[in-house]
This record gives structure tokens, sequence and C-alpha cells, in this order.
């Protein structure tokens, strides 16, 4: 009986890969592009997987989009949990425009928010991609309402100021600077912009 190499691979066995690595860069894909800008070719390329591998480590292109989205969140969007820990409203809105600033356009990944720029544009199909996304932005600005309804109980925020009102503002200031670091908008032009804002918050906050 002839003896069989040692070095061939038993058939069936999948390809080791980190699979960390590859939702890191499918994430970068759909930062950039957004979730309809992005085809399953583009994935492929950028992770190195071709389809079946893909799909049997992640699933559909929306799930990776969900798992990426995860990533995003948990590694990138701490900086809201860690404003809310500021001592005084203003403070709290300061440090969150400002590190906004800074993080939308660090270098060496897309500009602007990827739950602002992941469904700017989202056709039928993608509406449940839209409404995930519009849940992840609302639940943040719950968040903020939270710590500003603490803060006008505290005696921070006037009696006349609406917390709602103010987050909502916040948030949409936030979005604005996304779209605008998606378009190239530099670090230092969003800090104007973060100075402009806190100009309008309520004297006392």
């Amino acid at each position: 009986m002839k003896p069989q190499s040692s070095s061939a691979a038993p058939r069936g066995r999948p390809r080791a890969f980190d699979a960390d690595a590859v939702l890191e860069r499918a994430l970068q894909v759909f930062w950039r592009q957004g979730y309809e800008g992005t085809s399953l070719s583009d994935l492929t390329q950028a992770t190195g997987l071709n389809r079946p591998s893909l799909y049997a480590a992640f699933g559909n292109k929306e799930a990776l989009f969900r798992k990426a989205l995860d990533r995003y969140v948990e590694q990138r969007g701490r900086f809201l949990r860690d404003a809310v820990k500021e001592p005084t409203a203003r403070a709290v809105v300061e440090r969150l425009l400002h590190s906004a600033a800074d993080r939308l356009t660090r270098p060496g990944h897309p500009g602007g928010c990827l739950t602002v720029r992941g469904a700017l544009a989202c056709g039928p199909q993608a509406e449940a991609i839209r409404q995930e996304l519009a849940a992840r932005r609302a639940e943040d600005e719950r968040l903020l309402r939270h710590r500003l309804e603490r803060a006008q109980a505290e005696g921070e925020l006037p009696a006349e100021a609406d917390p709602a009102d103010l987050a909502r503002y916040v948030a949409t200031v936030y979005q604005g600077m996304s779209v605008q670091a998606a378009g190239g908008a530099s670090g230092q032009a969003l800090r104007r912009v973060a100075e402009l804002a806190l100009r309008a918050w309520p004297n006392g906050g």
C-alpha cells in the first residue's frame, strides 16, 4: 500500500483565519461605503475569504454588518458613555462634542460615524438596517437625555430647559459633524462647530 503524504491537509477542514481581523476589515468597508454601497465582492476582497467561508463564519451580509456594528459600538462608541460621567451637564456636552471632532476625523479610518453614515441612502431591502442604526442613535440620545434630566434635578440646568430637546439638539449637532467629517471636514473645523454649539447652551448648565 502506498503511504499517504504527511503534508496533505485533510479534506473538508476549513481554512484557519483570525475572525477579529476579518471582522475589522469588513467593518472598515461598511464604514467607508455604507451598507448598501458594500457588495459581497467588496467584502470577499477585503477579508480574503470566499463567499462560502464568509457565510459559514458570519452569516449573510446583514448578519455580518450587525456583527461589525456591534464591534464598532463596543470599541469606538465608548466616548459617549465616558462623557456622561463628567460632573456637570455642560462638561458632558463639551467633552462629547470635542471628542467627536477628534474621533470623526481620526487618521487611518473613514471620516464620520458608522451609525450615521452606514445607511444614509437605503432602499426598501435595507429597511431593517436603517431601523437598526436609527435605534442605536436613539439609544445614545436617551442616555444623554437621562444625564441631562439628572443635571436638571440637581439644579445644574434651569427649570425651563427641556432635557429631551437639549439631548436632541446635541445629537443633531453630532450627526451633522459626522456628515461633515465624511465629506472631508478637518478636526479643527469640527471643533469650531462644537464651540459654536456650546455658546447656545443654557446658562448655569
